[in-house]
């Protein structure tokens, strides 16, 4: 997939057709990074549910990565882990 410049890019709040999230890649705008500890890890998959940017991969009803190119960083995955296992480590 080849990258897009700022003039490719539709202006904001146009949606000039459907399921285009996926093409565009945000995960440069990162600055912390979330990190999971799969060993303390209980695939409550609270992060999934909770991540404004749907880049928890979860694989038959387990937590199975992060997508980083869409990841931006908010560690709203960190707060809501109710076990503490998504460390958000700078990049």
């Amino acid at each position: 997939m080849s990258k897009l410049g700022w003039k490719d890019i539709p202006m904001g709040g146009v949606i000039a057709e459907p399921a285009t999230a996926r093409q565009y890649e945000t995960g440069g705008w990162r600055t912390f990074k979330p990190i999971i500890d799969f060993d303390k890890c209980t695939h409550c998959l609270q992060c999934w549910i909770y991540c404004p940017d749907s880049s928890f991969v979860v694989k038959d009803k387990k937590l199975d990565g992060i997508d980083y190119a869409h990841c931006k960083g908010c560690g709203i995955c960190a707060k809501v882990c109710p076990v503490n296992c998504i460390d958000m480590v700078k990049e």
